[in-house]
């Protein structure tokens, strides 16, 4: 993936992107493919987030280009980011997973965490993460949050009934005496309050809410954005009410 994991300062660590260039987005023909201005000519770019962002994918914005070099593939590059006016927003879909790891490593949710391991099969779902720690076990699913409408940011961007399934799995944890998380990923910075998104689908909302009641822990956590990193910073408010 072109990928590496370099020290921050904090008490996480950055991911860092490799060989990474600037360009305009001009149109994005299908849910997988960006077409975009860099390096002197025209290209196609694949969008590493199949969700409409059509808040952020505007005709002449400023995006952050992967690179690559391999000749098999189809696209030159990857989309991976997008200034929104003078922030920076990580819209990789691939990203949320690999911060959180870092983070629960250092103690995000368990202080002494004995087991992570990734994609842990429950019931009907796979989850992103099955940890072990501090005498306890949880399981933990992570959704990346790239819509931002004046500072609150909001889950989903349009239905996903995959979602709603998740939810709905992780209560049937708790009630097997698992611990359960919900950890949305802020990709980018300035938001002051996290809110599920009931416009645009409202049995997600409910689903959650409900979720909370039966002792999913839901959590928000924004991040700081490089041109060619992204590292969990804060934690922000989540609004169920």
């Amino acid at each position: 993936m072109d990928l590496r994991r370099i020290e921050g300062k904090g008490e996480t660590e950055a991911m860092k992107y490799e060989h990474m260039t600037e360009g305009i987005f001009l149109s994005r023909p299908n849910r997988f493919i960006a077409m975009v201005e860099a390096e002197g000519s025209q290209a196609k770019a694949h969008v590493k987030n199949t969700g409409r962002c059509r808040e952020l994918l505007i005709p002449g914005t400023k995006v952050f280009l992967q690179k690559h070099s391999n000749p098999e593939r189809k696209t030159k590059y990857s989309l991976i980011g997008v200034m929104k006016g003078d922030v920076m927003v990580n819209m990789d879909s691939q990203a949320p997973n690999h911060v959180v790891r870092e983070w629960l490593e250092q103690g995000g949710i368990y202080q002494n965490p004995d087991l992570i391991a990734a994609e842990r099969k429950y019931g009907g779902s796979r989850f992103d993460f099955y940890i072990e720690g501090d005498g306890k076990k949880a399981f933990v699913e992570v959704k990346g949050v790239t819509l931002e409408e004046e500072g609150i940011a909001r889950f989903p961007d349009a239905p996903t009934e995959r979602g709603v399934k998740h939810v709905k799995e992780l209560m049937k944890c708790i009630e097997e005496g698992y611990e359960a998380y919900i950890i949305f990923v802020i990709q980018m910075k300035g938001t002051w309050r996290f809110e599920p998104n009931d416009k645009h689908h409202p049995e997600f909302g409910t689903a959650l809410r409900e979720a909370g009641q039966a002792g999913v822990h839901i959590q928000a956590l924004d991040c700081k954005v490089g041109i060619d990193s992204l590292v969990i910073d804060q934690p922000v408010p989540v609004v169920l009410d």
